[in-house]
């Protein structure tokens, strides 16, 4: 029955409104003000990843349905297994040996001009590219079965518009479930690609802060990576509605 003591109470006052308390190793430093400065990178990089994971993942996995076991759709298979096998510190020494030191096209390392993005958004792309690319082709398959889908065939609309006005939307939803979650593990920074890239995100604070011991930052970032999560959840709620109307 004894009281709560002040400087708890205190600091989930302040929690609940929006300040995350000072950082431990940075004293004249807030938590609020660390991420205010790793996110919007982290942000920026990740929306270019998931960027490139949707639009070479989606297209892929449709060309994988509509050309089911032929070439095409061994070939999608083939390279979606080969991303989600291939961790991505590993795609990104590769991509710097090939298109850094070998080639010399694009800088290795670092933050600042739009060359230096397209690296470590490859490397973060990767696997969600390879899940996006297998969920879309096994959720076209099953939406190319339904009776609406042969009526359309049988009325002799052209396959790939088929495709695209008929199958798509329905076929997006397990990519708009999967995307949620990514969103938000990407959007607060990849620690991996980060450090590798040596991007100052929210992930190299997150890393940093471990090192240092700084508990209110860990605590911090895993409180706004939370909050972020449970937004994009909701989020993709509201999607199923545009998708699918008959979820309302």
């Amino acid at each position: 029955n004894d009281p709560l003591p002040k400087q708890y109470v205190d600091y989930w006052a302040n929690l609940l409104q929006g300040d995350l308390g000072p950082s431990f190793k940075y004293e004249s430093r807030t938590v609020n003000e660390i991420i205010a400065e790793g996110f919007p990178v982290s942000a920026e990089l990740g929306l270019i990843a998931v960027s490139f994971s949707v639009l070479i993942g989606v297209p892929a996995g449709m060309a994988g349905a509509l050309y089911q076991n032929r070439w095409p759709d061994h070939l999608v298979m083939l390279l979606a297994t080969v991303g989600i096998s291939v961790p991505s510190f590993i795609l990104a020494t590769v991509l710097i040996y090939i298109f850094a030191l070998w080639l010399q096209l694009l800088p290795a390392a670092m933050w600042g001009s739009p060359e230096y993005v397209i690296l470590p958004a490859l490397a973060l792309a990767g696997m969600p590219t390879a899940f996006i690319a297998r969920l879309t082709r096994s959720s076209m398959l099953e939406v190319l079965a339904q009776d609406y889908i042969r009526t359309a065939r049988a009325k002799g609309i052209a396959p790939l518009k088929i495709l695209w006005l008929h199958a798509l939307k329905n076929a997006l939803l397990p990519v708009v479930t999967y995307l949620g979650p990514m969103i938000a593990a990407i959007f607060t920074g990849s620690f991996v690609i980060e450090s590798i890239f040596a991007i100052p995100g929210l992930g190299r604070h997150f890393v940093t802060s471990i090192y240092n011991r700084d508990y209110t930052v860990i605590l911090g970032i895993t409180v706004f990576y939370s909050a972020l999560l449970v937004l994009m959840n909701f989020l993709v709620d509201l999607a199923y509605l545009w998708l699918d109307p008959r979820i309302k």
